[in-house]
């Protein structure tokens, strides 16, 4: 090996990590074609945000591997690699390295699988359960890639053949997490043929199961009540305030913060408005939270957020926006140019004081859904493991955590300085066009009629998010009140949910 890259090694595991990324950048100055010192300098860069630079080297380097397997047949190092990719979101390009490796090599299970995960990504339906069932094919006793058949078999309309797997896997008990995973699918499958009198039954028993998963059981399901409850002792109107009057440079100018609670229409407004030719938008980036780790590191100890932004001066707001933009660039690249960002990060609800104290001048714009509806969708929907996605595994840990949430959002609306842009995603489905010209009125941006496009945009991306392949279809009006078929259910959490019901202007039950 690379001495420069044994040291490279050597420093990650002693957790050094930029000093990591400089003996990989000497690695490959020594030897430029090294696919290896491309692999490891790509993932160390993505994984400190420069995702821009790492995904670059991450694609050199399956592409000279994949010259080294067209040569030799062995197609590992390519599925290594493009796992990597898909591990950082890079679909389009671990896709691009699958669909030669598959020619190269058609009896590998493992190139299937990964294809058909990727295709799923990018919205690319019917090749994603074509790739879906080579796998299956090659290996029809694997109960994982079964599960996975049955969800692109859901995605491409064929719900009846994913009822009918998902009921024959369950049959015969699967390990937990498949168990898991196939009674959220079938819930989601059972919804679309109309049969709910079958969906709870399926939920309720997937979470049951989530206990034995490690890595829900893992999460500290106090961690966001406790920041709540922190923010909402911390942050007031003189603290958020207090840089509001500030002309600041502009080369760190206000962002647009794209906020809401899950399932509440937050990822249909990033599509519209990133349809908009004058808007770049950034799709569940970290860009919030790093600025927080680094108002920690700036300011030690052990105080609140609240109380840390009490201590900066004008120099450290200019800090941490510089810091902040000089991680977009490192995600993003120069991919924002002069357009306007558009920070879509969910729960960065969350985080509303810390973005109004450190970017007054911007514009955040909230989604609002029906409590029912957004808390239906959340309990029905497989989600990554996180510790806000860990209170949606039951019913009344779904409604609870939504009620905390909201109640944050109405103590803290008043208070802001900012300027705030509330719409209703009932509004955007029934009068689209009214509902976002004035969201791109309040940002200051014209009218652009191709933004009523916005669905053929999205099905040619990856988008993070679970609503990926709804956004990728004209819009419907099918999950408006969708509540109402499940009536019953409500009873039990009815008193959790009524008073945001009301607030919101929703009709009652």
């Amino acid at each position: 090996m690379n001495p420069a890259l044994q040291r490279g090694h050597a420093a990650l595991q002693a957790r050094n990590v930029m000093e990591a990324i400089q003996w990989f950048e000497r690695a490959l100055e020594e030897h430029p074609d090294d696919a290896q010192a491309m692999s490891w300098l790509g993932q160390t860069l993505c994984s400190v945000g420069r995702r821009a630079q790492g995904v670059e080297y991450l694609r050199g380097s399956g592409r000279r591997l994949l010259e080294k397997a067209r040569q030799s047949g062995d197609i590992g190092p390519v599925l290594e690699i493009a796992q990597q990719m898909q591990q950082w979101g890079d679909f389009p390009g671990a896709h691009d390295l699958l669909g030669p490796a598959a020619a190269l090599k058609g009896t590998e299970f493992r190139v299937f699988q990964m294809l058909a995960v990727a295709l799923s990504q990018l919205n690319r339906t019917a090749e994603a359960l074509e790739a879906g069932r080579r796998a299956h094919a090659i290996a029809p006793a694997n109960v994982m890639m079964q599960v996975l058949l049955a969800s692109l078999e859901a995605d491409a309309g064929l719900d009846e053949d994913a009822r009918g797997r998902l009921e024959r896997i369950l049959a015969v008990p699967p390990p937990a997490r498949e168990a898991f995973r196939a009674h959220k699918e079938l819930a989601r499958v059972l919804d679309r043929l109309k049969a709910y009198d079958g969906v709870f039954a399926h939920l309720h028993a997937a979470g049951r199961l989530s206990g034995a998963l490690p890595e829900y059981a893992q999460q500290n399901r106090a961690l966001l009540p406790d920041m709540i409850r922190a923010n909402t002792a911390g942050f007031d109107r003189d603290l958020m305030g207090r840089w509001s009057d500030t002309a600041f440079p502009q080369d760190l100018p206000p962002p647009v913060f794209l906020v809401g609670f899950f399932r509440s229409g937050t990822t249909l407004a990033q599509e519209v408005l990133g349809a908009h030719p004058q808007v770049r938008v950034a799709d569940e980036a970290d860009f919030v939270w790093a600025m927080q780790r680094e108002l920690h590191r700036m300011v030690g100890g052990g105080g609140s957020t609240a109380d840390k932004l009490r201590t900066l001066d004008h120099m450290g707001i200019l800090h941490l926006r510089t810091f902040y933009w000089n991680r977009v660039r490192d995600r993003l690249g120069d991919a924002v140019g002069a357009r306007t960002l558009v920070d879509k990060f969910t729960l960065n609800t969350l985080d509303v004081g810390l973005i109004n104290t450190v970017f007054p001048d911007a514009k955040l714009v909230f989604v609002l859904r029906d409590p029912r509806d957004v808390c239906l969708s959340c309990f029905m929907q497989l989600m990554v493991a996180s510790p806000a996605t860990a209170h949606l595994l039951s019913w009344q840990g779904t409604t609870s955590f939504y009620a905390t949430v909201m109640a944050w959002w109405q103590h803290i609306k008043p208070q802001l300085t900012m300027d705030v842009i509330e719409f209703r995603y009932e509004d955007a489905v029934g009068q689209f066009e009214a509902t976002f010209q004035r969201v791109f009125e309040g940002l200051g941006l014209g009218w652009d009629a191709s933004v009523k496009d916005f669905h053929e945009h999205a099905a040619k991306k990856y988008i993070a998010t679970p609503s990926r392949t709804q956004v990728a279809k004209p819009l419907y009006a099918s999950s408006v009140a969708r509540w109402r078929h499940y009536e019953a259910e409500f009873a039990a959490v009815a008193g959790t949910l009524e008073p945001f019901i009301e607030a919101f202007g929703y009709e009652a039950f």
